[in-house]
Formats: structure tokens, C-alpha cells, sequence
């Protein structure tokens, strides 16, 4: 699995990094995790607010810090669980 975290580096993008990373080890996966700071990449995706979160390409939530059971959530449904 490929996750992006969309943002300049702010608490907020770093509190989705964090999270992200929690999720992925408690369900046990592999992914690989990319900071996306520059705004030209975060700009093709159709995200007006960052932090965003990006799992295989496609834009599962932005302008918002989701909470550790959301993120469970769009990992599982990127998985087709």
C-alpha cells in the first residue's frame, strides 16, 4: 500500500503521519509512507485544505486531521475489506 500525507509540515500533517503509521502497524500491514510538502504534487489532487491523506492514489480525506478510527477505516476500504 502507498499512502501520501498531503501538507507543508505543520502539527496537523504530522499528527496524520503519526496516526497513519499507528494504524498501519496495529493492523500488522506494509506501506510506504511519503510526505508530500510541495505544493505542485499536493495540487494534483483535488484537495482545496491540507493535511491530506492519500491511500493508492485517491484522495480519502482533507482540510481536516481524521481521527485513528477514521484512518482504520480508509485503510481497510483501500484493502476491500
Amino acid at each position: 500500500m502507498r499512502i501520501k500525507v498531503l501538507g507543508p509540515g505543520c502539527p496537523r500533517c504530522a499528527q496524520v503521519e503519526k496516526t497513519v503509521k499507528e494504524v498501519i502497524q496495529d493492523l500488522g500491514l506494509e506501506a510506504t509512507i511519503e510526505k508530500v510538502k510541495d505544493i505542485n504534487k499536493i495540487m494534483e489532487y483535488p484537495i482545496l485544505r491540507t493535511p491530506g491523506l492519500v491511500l493508492d492514489d485517491e484522495l480519502v480525506c482533507s482540510g481536516r486531521v481524521p481521527s485513528k478510527e477514521e484512518v482504520t477505516e480508509f485503510v481497510k476500504k483501500a484493502l476491500g475489506e
